[in-house]
């Protein structure tokens, strides 16, 4: 789900079994990344799964390095990840900020071992856009989780949402 203008664009591996039966992002009941987004001020409420289309009106899109695909990030078969479609999303669109939403997208659509990958803004770009890896929302990631890269995510959009105005 993207489009030109978009200011930040979430990018997550690929959706879960959960989100592709339902047709949209971050479905799993257990998941929480529509709550985050609420918490750290994305959102004015919280959205439901099915609502995602709304982030559009906030200049938010949503897109997986791997699209042709869903499951288990550790099921997933290494040929189901598309770095290359991902930099040409970018290159076409053109957001501000992108943001993994977990090390494995990262490290798939980079290249780099996710032991590599520190959690917040990263040093390089992609295709001039700024890069931000941020915790898994995934329930199989609660151990990992941490509120504090979501809340400078957050304020970054804030920033430059309010430059554009």
């Amino acid at each position: 789900m993207l489009r030109d203008g978009l200011i930040l664009v979430f990018c997550g591996t690929a959706p879960s079994p959960a989100s592709a039966k339902a047709k949209a992002y971050y479905a799993h009941p257990h998941n929480k990344f529509w709550r985050v987004l609420f918490d750290v001020g994305l959102t004015a409420t919280r959205l439901a799964p099915s609502e995602y289309p709304n982030l559009l009106d906030l200049d938010i899109g949503l897109t997986d390095v791997a699209k042709r695909h869903f499951g288990i990030d550790s099921k997933l078969p290494k040929d189901a990840f598309a770095p290359d479609e991902l930099l040409g999303k970018l290159e076409h669109y053109r957001p501000r900020l992108l943001a993994f939403t977990s090390k494995r997208a990262a490290s798939e659509a980079l290249g780099v071992p996710t032991g590599k990958l520190p959690y917040g803004r990263q040093e390089r770009t992609l295709a001039n856009v700024e890069l931000w890896v941020l915790p898994s929302t995934s329930p199989l990631g609660d151990n990992h989780f941490r509120l504090e890269p979501w809340q400078a995510i957050a304020e970054r959009y804030r920033d430059l949402r309010a430059d554009e105005s």
